[in-house]
């Protein structure tokens, strides 16, 4: 009898086909939120494999399978027990099963004759193949180089596992201090294996035989040998089976349940209409931000004109005297050029990569390379986590705090501004306007849902780019409500949204809306949208995804303005500073 074990997981799609115990065919594909299409594809390259007449005994597990499985009308088998009947059936030596998966992770205890001691962890995707991901992202290099560099280490340093956030703190600490991406690797690896450790075993002895299973042992061999070395094992305690990546698609197919689809109904398996529960049945959907592609175009072309962004054109080196603004942030630095008019020059946004300094001299030699050695900088001015760093450094004129430069670029834009909202990568800037001045600031603390990161982090998780990102939520149907979530909860409502059948767009639209209602709601903590007045600014590199704009402007009933440049109105109001001087 043929047995067919699907996994459908966070990011990935695993499939195991069986003879009885025998593995007939494999395959492993990363989903990117689309696991129907996926599915579908997989799903053909596996029946290739046995007679169109064949009767199939199919399951599926995972941790979004369970919505598939029941839209699939196909039994649904918990992943724990599916990777436990594995080691029960094949593996009767082993003691321990750790499984390290994409946002989860697995320890089983196995006691001679006992239950099995099954533990996963939690909301926390710390130690986890999406933790090991974001370090990748952070080093810029892709996962499959981590093992390479890993190889190479000659230190280890401490990096906290238990939170992405943290984790990101102290990686982008690390990069600050030079450290080399090789001692970043293995110490991100060391990190993993300590957290699943303290967060699984919680006092248990890790005994062997040690059965290691999920995609990040399989592919990265170096985060098994710092495993072991926390656990104080080796090779030889240990077994890596054959199909590591497969093991819960395997005890799936091993525990099939009594029902049989022939292979004329598994190959239309993941069409889509089988997928009984229709979007527009769900209760937990949005307003579309936008009704269609002509209503987004044409909000776009009123902002763009009441908003002046044909003034935005960089121009040839006619002027006498320029004005210099630079803006060092906590991982970017933003550069702009204003003429004695005011108008924009140049302008230049990269990344520090650990270093403002250099950072800054690079995108200063790009200026002069661009409008020549000989252009006069009659004022020049430093805003940001570098201010004091980049004056200092470069012999700038003046020094002034992010929020008067965000206010004075604001301002340029809208002379009226009644509220300014700045959203970052990782913080956040809300200035409310009283008659022409600055009443009172506030700024987001430990927080950083509400920010860049935010969306970006997901998008990649999610296999696309933030401007692709951004470019579906404007059209999505039935935006999803993810609430307000912190970023490591966040996943769950994610993996809920996918087992819901949620489409991409409905996503992406979902966080436009969750970044700004962690805005409002848990930063500034609202009573009533009448703080904001009627002139509202928005600035920051968030805020080129125009589908978060949109969410502020539902979500207020206010019209919402933005500049050409919203990524860069820190380093314009600085310049702006500088042409006028202390203004």
């Amino acid at each position: 009898m043929y047995r067919l074990g699907i996994d459908i997981g966070s990011t990935t799609i695993k499939m195991a086909l069986l003879e009885d115990t025998s593995v007939v065919a494999t395959d492993y594909q990363r989903h990117n939120a689309a696991p129907i299409a996926v599915g579908q594809k997989m799903l053909e390259h596996i029946l290739a494999h046995i007679p169109t007449t064949t009767e199939l005994a199919i399951a599926i597990t995972g941790s979004v399978g369970m919505g598939y499985a029941k839209r699939l009308q196909v039994d649904f088998v918990q992943e724990v027990i599916a990777a436990a009947e594995v080691v029960k059936r094949l593996y009767p030596d082993v003691r321990t099963l750790v499984d390290i998966g994409g946002e989860d992770s697995k320890m089983i205890f196995f006691a001679p004759d006992g239950v099995p001691d099954m533990r996963m962890n939690g909301n926390c995707a710390g130690g986890t193949g999406a933790f090991i991901d974001q370090t990748a992202t952070l080093l810029g290099v892709e996962t499959n180089e981590l093992n390479a560099l890993a190889e190479k280490a000659e230190h280890i340093y401490p990096i906290a596992s238990r939170c992405g956030v943290f984790s990101k703190t102290d990686i982008q600490n690390l990069i600050s201090r030079s450290v080399s991406k090789e001692d970043i690797a293995a110490s991100m690896l060391n990190a993993v294996s300590m957290q699943v450790v303290s967060a699984l075993a919680r006092g248990v002895d890790v005994r062997p035989k040690v059965f290691l299973c999920g995609g990040p042992f399989a592919y990265i061999p170096q985060l098994r040998k710092h495993l072991l070395r926390v656990l104080n094992l080796t090779d030889e305690d240990c077994i890596i089976p054959q199909y590591t990546p497969f093991i819960p698609a395997i005890g799936t197919a091993l525990l099939a349940g009594d029902k049989r689809f022939t292979c004329v109904r598994a190959r239309s398996l993941f069409e889509k209409e089988n997928m009984s529960a229709s979007v527009e049945g769900q209760t937990s959907t949005l307003p579309p931000l936008f009704d269609s592609k002509d209503d987004y175009e044409g909000w776009l072309a009123d902002k763009q004109s009441r908003y002046n962004h044909s003034s935005y054109h960089p121009l040839n080196n006619t002027a006498s005297n320029y004005y210099l603004g630079v803006d060092s942030g906590s991982t970017t630095t933003k550069l702009v050029l204003v003429n004695e008019s005011g108008q924009i020059v140049f302008t230049d946004y990269s990344y520090n990569n650990g270093n403002s300094f250099q950072a800054c001299h690079n995108a200063l030699q790009r200026m002069y390379d661009r409008l020549g050695e000989d252009i006069e900088i009659a004022g020049s001015c430093s805003t940001g986590y570098g201010e004091q760093l980049l004056k200092t450094a470069f012999n700038l004129d003046y020094g002034i705090v992010e929020t008067m430069a965000h206010f004075l670029a604001a301002k340029y834009w809208q002379p009226s501004v009644s509220f300014i909202l700045d959203i970052g990568g990782q913080d956040m800037k809300a200035i409310f306007v009283e008659n022409g001045s600055i009443r009172r600031i506030e700024i987001n603390e430990a927080c950083s849902s509400g920010c860049g990161s935010f969306i970006m982090t997901f998008a990649r998780q999610l296999g696309y780019e933030v401007s692709d990102f951004a470019r579906l939520a404007t059209l999505a149907k039935h935006p999803y409500d993810l609430g307000t979530r912190c970023t490591v909860f966040m996943n769950s409502k994610v993996k809920q949204a996918l087992r819901e059948g949620a489409a991409v767009d409905d996503i992406a639209a979902g966080f436009s809306y969750s970044v700004i209602k962690n805005c409002l709601y848990k930063v500034l903590k609202l009573r009533s949208f009448d703080q904001l007045g009627n002139h509202i600014m928005v600035q920051g590199g968030t805020f080129r995804n125009h589908s978060v704009v949109r969410a502020l402007e539902l979500l207020t009933g206010r019209e919402v303005g933005f500049g050409p440049i919203p990524e860069l109105m820190g380093a314009f109001g600085a310049a702006l500073y500088a042409k006028g001087g202390n203004l």
